[in-house]
Formats: C-alpha cells, structure tokens, sequence
C-alpha cells in the first residue's frame, strides 16, 4: 500500500470515529480530565519558562507593569506540541488532527475551571481574547495576598464597592501567581477597561499619607475627620460633600493634618504632637488641654484612632469613559513601548 493510500485510510478510520464520539449519549470527554487540566494549566502558560516570557530583564524592569494579549495561535500551537508527544505514527497523526477541534472545544471549558473562585458560576462557550500583565515591584513580596480586579465597567454605586466574579461588569480571572518573590502574573478572560490592584484588607488598618515637596523631603499629613459623625471635613471644618459631577475622592477635598515624628526615630510616631495637631484642626470636634489653663479634654485613644484610619491603597488602571480621572489606556497598543522592546533588541543584537 502506497503512502498516500495509508494516509487516506488512517483520515477515514479518524473521521468515522469522530462521528461516532459525536453521537455517542454517554457525553465524555475526547481527552481525560487530567489531560485536559494539564493543557488548560499549559494554555495559560504554566511550565512555561520565564526567559520564554520575558526574554530580557529590560523588558520588565524594576517598579514595573507590562500588559499584554495573549497570541491564542502561540498557545494553540504548544498545545498541539505537547499533543503531538503521543502520536507514534501517521495514523495517530491524523487522528489527533481530525478530533483537535473537538479537543480545543474542551480545553476553552477546562482552561475556566483551573480557578474557580468559591461558588461562583463557570463561563462556558468559546473561549475569547484572553489579556494580563506581570508586575515587578517591591509591593508584590510585600503584600502577597494582594486584591486584583477587572471590570468591564468601573463599579458606580460607592468607591469601596466589590462586584462578585459572576456579575456582568465583572472580567473573570484565570490565572494569578507569584512567579518570584516580586513578580506576579494575572491572566483575564476579556479585556479589562479597568484595573483595581489593592493592598489587601486585614480589618482595621491605619496609616498616613505621604507627600513629596520641593525640597525633596516627605511630608506626611492625614485628612482630616469629625470623630462625631467620622466624616471629612475641610480647611473651614466644614463636612466635605463631593459633587456628583467630580469624582475626586472626599478623602482628597478633606484638610489635611499634619503628623509628627519623633526626631532621631524614623516611622515613629510624636503622639502628644500629632494628637495636638489633631485638636487644633477646625471641624474635628477634638480638643485638648492647654498649658497653664483649664481648658480642654484629653484625647482618648478612639478620637486618636478615627483619625488614623487609612483604607487599603488602590492604584486604578483604567480606559474607560466612566473613569475620566484614571486614563492609562492599560490595553492599548502603544507605539512607545514597542519602541522600546525595539531598542533593547537591538542593542543585545549589537552586543553579541
């Protein structure tokens, strides 16, 4: 038998037995589960080098974010190789080749249940336009159990508000792992037009903000509160009342008092000077003893911690017309970094 009969009979013998799985009742599986978890985790670039992914360090420096699309025609063909493993001869070959489509069908649907968050729903259907980023920073080893958000569209009813994966603003995650002690990777299904990556909450958290001046010191300040409703207030300690049309935070409209440091002690705490400091603020509904008269109430240590409170710092990704004060365009193909990525090959081009 000549090879292009034997190549016709194995692409006969494949195709009859893809109709038969179609019409088989028992609705199994072409691949086993374990095999299609194993492509699925291989499709979202698990086992994959790092140097395959990033193939210089320049490409994802220090204090960086990079984002990307994933080539769906790069993933398909690693999935084919690791398939391809299994086949000795043509027939196999053509086998493989006849019931792949049916394969990739079930792989879209294993790729979904590689992270199932809790009780949440998984999306069924083809699988789309899968996007992420990598992040190298400090931040990443510092906060490991870090919130990482997409939305289709930014969450409208109050700033604090968390969507569930099901919801229909909500972009599902695939995949979310710390390759590195500072370097993390997330994979979305879809493309995000905003991004929430968050410090992760642990109950009550307090801390203070932190400014630059001129000079090239810091200046550390926290808005300022009326501990009797634990609203903002301003400079004039006045309640602070965002307009609907401005979507600055209250936070940021609120005055701001200083905090004090003890000299010769960095990052602690002058208490006696930054409580003061909380007192003299107008609005704040806090007083405290003045020297030499009686006048004025002790500060306790609820009025001192209202002030201190800090929620979880939020840094917004966004290119969305419903977040006009965040426009990063985080998705958006961008000549200046292909320039880039242009430039560094070009010079380990030059050096070897």
């Amino acid at each position: 038998m000549s090879l292009s009969e034997t190549l016709g009979v194995a692409q006969a013998r494949a195709a009859l037995e893809h109709e038969l799985f179609l019409a088989s009742p028992d609705g199994e599986t072409v691949a086993t589960d374990s095999v299609l978890e194993f492509l699925a985790r291989l499709r979202m670039l698990e086992g994959v080098p790092f140097n395959t992914l990033v193939p210089d360090a320049d490409f994802l420096p220090v204090e960086s974010i990079r984002f990307f699309y994933l080539d769906r025609a790069w993933t398909d063909a690693l999935v084919q190789g690791a398939l391809s493993v299994g086949t000795a001869n043509s027939l196999e070959r053509a086998q493989l080749e006849k019931l792949y489509p049916k394969i990739e069908e079930e792989i879209d649907e294993a790729e979904r249940r590689v992270r199932s968050p809790g009780s949440e729903p998984t999306l069924t259907g083809t699988a789309g336009v899968v996007t992420g980023f990598l992040m190298r920073s400090a931040a990443v080893a510092g906060w490991p159990g870090m919130h990482i958000r997409a939305y289709d569209t930014e969450p409208a009813d109050h700033d604090e508000e968390v969507l569930p994966e099901s919801n229909s603003d909500r972009i599902k995650l695939l995949r979310l792992e710390r390759l590195a002690p500072s370097v993390i990777l997330a994979l979305f299904d879809g493309i995000p037009n905003v991004l929430h990556i968050e410090e992760p909450r642990q109950g009550l958290q307090f801390g203070v903000r932190l400014e630059e001046q001129s000079s090239g010191r810091w200046r550390a300040f926290v808005p300022a509160r009326d501990v009797r409703t634990a609203g903002y207030v301003d400079d004039a300690g006045a309640p602070v009342v965002p307009d609907e049309d401005d979507p600055t935070a209250p936070s940021t409209l609120a005055a701001q008092i200083p905090v004090r440091f003890r000299r010769g002690a960095a990052g602690v705490l002058d208490l006696s000077n930054t409580a003061r400091a909380f007192a003299d603020a107008d609005g704040t509904g806090m007083t405290a003893p003045i020297p030499g008269e009686d006048f004025g109430e002790d500060i306790d240590g609820a009025e001192f911690a209202m002030q201190m409170l800090r929620f979880p710092y939020r840094q917004v990704f966004a290119q969305s017309t419903t977040t006009p004060q965040f426009q990063d365009a985080a998705f958006v193909p961008n000549v200046a970094v292909v320039a880039d990525f242009e430039n560094i090959l070009r010079q380990r081009l030059e050096e070897d």
